[in-house]
């Protein structure tokens, strides 16, 4: 199967479960969420990017705190659902975009999110590039892998391959994703 192959049934999947999205997967987003923000700090003249944003989930958490939230999603049905998040928060964007083709200039971004996406790409590591890009040289990027998908071994080695040196991480036995917090080396 293709790159785009992949996306587009990665893109469909996401379009048929956003109606229900919130209450399949919120609470194991929640407690990601919860982890990764102990460690990242977001200051007030941040600008953010969520890519794979999902419905929104995340932005009530850091959207208060930062200048801008950029929330990037490939599935329109997901971004419908975030739209109606959005609508409550005067600082938060919405973009249709892929995540391995990010519509934004180098470095904007003082931390990039990406909970539950490398899994979705076909090739993760370059993903990570196109992540690491718009991340600011001294910024942060939070990513998530899922347990199933990538060992913890391939992981780290994936990171590392991405010019990323780990800055905190969490492999906590109830959550069914490693969560890394990460800066540029």
């Amino acid at each position: 199967m293709n790159r785009w192959d992949q996306k587009r049934r990665v893109m469909r999947r996401y379009d048929t479960t956003a109606p229900s999205y919130d209450e399949l997967y919120g609470e194991e987003q929640e407690a990601k969420y919860q982890k990764a923000l102990k460690h990242v700090n977001v200051a007030a003249d941040s600008w953010i990017l969520d890519v794979g944003c999902g419905t929104g989930l995340l932005f009530s958490h850091v959207a208060p705190k930062a200048q801008i939230l950029v929330g990037v999603e490939i599935s329109h049905g997901l971004l419908v659902r975030a739209k109606e998040k959005a609508e409550r928060l005067s600082n938060v964007h919405l973009v249709q975009a892929d995540a391995d083709h990010l519509p934004f200039q180098n470095g904007l971004f003082s931390a990039v999110f990406a909970f539950t996406v490398l899994q979705n790409m076909p090739k993760p590591k370059e993903t990570l590039g196109e992540l690491k890009r718009v991340t600011k040289s001294d910024g942060n990027l939070v990513v998530t892998g899922l347990k199933k998908a990538f060992s913890l071994d391939d992981f780290m080695d994936m990171l590392a391959d991405a010019g990323l040196a780990v800055v905190s991480f969490v492999d906590d036995e109830v959550l069914k994703c490693y969560v890394a917090v990460a800066a540029q080396r």
